[in-house]
């Protein structure tokens, strides 16, 4: 079912997700639902893009780093693995979707949390389908859009319309989307739509305001969150390696300081990162700045449950 890649930071490998003992599962969805099959989706090389980049400096694992405030590698009474990608193709889009939903199920039942190196902004759709069933969870977007189209060209499970089909699950009790700006991905009925769900909408603007206060009020200390995050929410200074790259976006700090007060004051039941391109990265820029953003998630994470298990 997985293909064996390099994995994240070097952390030990999962190649049978029957076989799965960890706290934190890393895994690679490449392929997800395309608007255009004819074309290689150009966030597919993603997951191994990132994995790469975060071994082209092995000790780094073992370094001081000062986002977290600790090794990465200081955490070694959690389990860290990575599961390699699920085994998807270029149009199959139903396929992909099964699989990807599959993985994320038996990740969930060995009782990890899965961290999801996508692939394009289809990919959250399977992976949030795949918590039907459980206890209810608050939805954190990271996002310049927010993808509410109902279909494009008659494909309802595109990166456009990734906030709709969430808001149809019974799982999903609350949307709460950061970092909107500019236009794109929405008409005004989908903007509308929206705000007639109950949708909270931060935009770019605001957060840049009113910093972690933006979202503070928004995002109840101790409820069940699951993160899906587009790199497009960051500027493209710092990640110009996305489809629609939009100025004024976040920076690199606001966003990991975002992401640490969230997985310190919530309970994190999974998390999506989706829409790097590597073929659209400048000086390997882009490649650098998602695999940070994987790792510090990953990290603060790891600390939020050493700390945790220690209490």
């Amino acid at each position: 079912m997985l293909k064996e890649k390099i994995t994240f930071a070097g952390f030990p490998p999962c190649s049978d997700l029957k076989q799965i003992r960890a706290d934190i599962a890393i895994i690679g969805i490449p392929y997800g639902v395309s608007y255009r099959d004819d074309v290689l989706p150009v966030c597919a090389l993603a997951p191994d893009s990132i994995r790469r980049e975060s071994v082209r400096f092995p000790k780094d694992l073992y370094a001081w780093d000062f986002d977290l405030d600790a090794c990465l590698s200081s955490f070694n009474d959690i389990t860290i693995m990575d599961c390699g990608d699920v085994d998807g193709k270029q149009g199959n889009p139903k396929g992909n979707q099964a699989k990807a939903a599959e993985a994320i199920k038996r990740i969930l039942n060995a009782g990890a949390v899965p961290v999801v190196l996508g692939g394009d902004d289809s990919i959250p759709i399977p992976v949030l389908r795949a918590y039907e069933g459980s206890s209810s969870f608050h939805l954190l977007q990271f996002d310049a859009h927010i993808d509410w189209r109902d279909e494009v060209d008659g494909v309802r499970d595109g990166y456009s319309s990734t906030m709709r089909r969430a808001s149809e699950l019974s799982c999903v009790e609350r949307i709460i989307q950061v970092g909107m700006r500019g236009v794109g991905s929405a008409q005004e009925r989908e903007y509308r739509d929206c705000l007639a769900y109950g949708a909270t909408i931060i935009t770019s603007r605001e957060i840049m305001m009113s910093g972690i206060k933006g979202i503070q009020k928004h995002l109840p200390k101790g409820v069940n969150c699951f993160i899906t995050l587009d790199y497009d929410v960051l500027d493209p200074s710092v990640m110009p390696a996305v489809e629609a790259p939009t100025p004024g976006g976040l920076n690199y700090v606001s966003l990991i300081d975002l992401i640490q007060w969230v997985v310190e004051n919530t309970r994190i039941i999974g998390a999506c990162l989706v829409e790097f391109a590597p073929e659209r990265d400048l000086h390997n820029l882009g490649a650098v700045t998602a695999m940070r953003v994987v790792w510090n998630m990953i990290g603060c994470l790891a600390k939020s449950m050493s700390h945790k298990s220690l209490s």
